[in-house]
């Protein structure tokens, strides 16, 4: 288990991914234990306010009949509609007042599933003297997985704290895991 008091080092970021009300149980889109994650992320977040270490939430925050949606075409229910409670974030979920979140999901032409497609995070985090990423959050084989692999592609080196995301499904979870080890995340219990 990562001692998660001495995990951060300067030039870190903790990223929290999509933990919001409709991917936790009772929302939309429900990832089975999606609200397990909050107690474990809380831990890295006071962690990271106690070292000075920024945070960021990315939230899914799709218009009404977003493309994505089955109603549209796409392969997801309705979910994380903008301004209605299943896009807010988990109320359990103590994030602090600096935390800069970062919104996706809003293009009507396309889904964004990273918190890197066309948000400019990249390069704010370069602006910030950001080398290293501390990832968890919803789902796992989804949000968590395009995030991280273009954290690597952006040449960011990335940390997923495996106890603080859960994947749509096993199998997903699975090929999610493999997939960042294969583009070089590490791994944190």
């Amino acid at each position: 288990m990562t001692d998660v008091d001495g995990a951060f080092a300067p030039g870190d970021a903790l990223i929290v991914v999509d933990v919001q009300n409709d991917f936790c149980p009772g929302g939309a889109l429900p990832i089975e234990n999606g609200d397990a994650v909050v107690p474990v992320l809380n831990r890295w977040i006071a962690a990271a306010v106690a070292r000075n270490i920024p945070v960021y939430a990315s939230r899914d925050w799709h218009p009404v009949g977003h493309m994505s949606f089955q109603e549209s075409g796409g392969p997801w229910p309705p979910h994380c509609i903008q301004d209605r409670e299943g896009a807010r974030f988990h109320p359990d979920l103590k994030l602090p007042d600096s935390t800069v979140v970062v919104t996706k999901g809003v293009r009507f032409d396309q889904d964004q599933n990273s918190a890197f497609d066309q948000t400019g995070l990249a390069q704010h985090l370069r602006q910030q003297g950001i080398r290293r990423l501390w990832v968890g959050g919803l789902a796992e084989d989804v949000c968590v997985l395009a995030t991280v692999l273009d954290a690597r592609r952006d040449g960011f080196e990335v940390m997923v704290i495996q106890d603080a995301t859960r994947p749509v499904t096993p199998e997903g979870g699975e090929q999610a895991r493999r997939k960042m080890r294969e583009a070089g995340a590490g791994v944190a219990a």
